[in-house]
């Protein structure tokens, strides 16, 4: 039976997976505060999981979607002035993380959730079914088109190459 340690030893993937996701670390910390919340508060169902890695991202794909759905309050600070950044980064390493960023950021999250899982989390199509609720075809279907559509993006293109239906 899983215990609190296994369930800390996830913190540091949650935490990768939701910044990805969320895309700044203040909404990562705070889903996966949410996320280890929720997991605690059903830690009757533990016996019964057989991936706790999988019920965890499972746990935190729900939140996040709930998160998208609704739509946050922006906080607007007076009187703040906002530092300027004095020299822009010139680094080529961190422009292209950036630059994957934004076009990670562009992705319908269907695709971006996915491509997360299977190249980040380095999870089998199978896994990210099951904790997705989704069929294994879907996954391998969004995992393409997201995977296109990423390349396109990054080479600058606004649409990605049509795929070709084969019959």
């Amino acid at each position: 039976m899983p215990d609190d340690q296994q369930l800390l030893t996830w913190v540091p993937r949650l935490r990768r997976y939701a910044r990805a996701l969320a895309g700044n670390r203040e909404d990562a910390d705070d889903l996966v505060q949410d996320t280890l919340e929720r997991a605690w508060a059903k830690s009757g169902l533990w016996r019964g999981v057989a991936d706790m890695r999988a019920w965890l991202f499972g746990i935190m794909h729900n939140l996040h979607v709930d998160g998208v759905r609704r739509p946050k309050p922006h906080t607007v600070y007076l009187d703040e002035e906002v530092p300027e950044i004095a020299v822009a980064p010139t680094q080529d390493e961190r422009l292209a993380v950036v630059d994957l960023q934004t076009a990670l950021d562009l992705l319908p999250i269907e695709q971006k959730e996915i491509l997360l899982l299977v190249a980040l989390e380095d999870m089998a199509y199978a896994d990210v079914a099951r904790t997705l609720g989704i069929p294994i075809g879907t996954v391998m279907s969004r995992l393409s088109r997201g995977r296109e559509r990423l390349r396109a993006l990054m080479e600058g293109r606004a649409d990605p190459v049509r795929l070709k239906v084969v019959k």
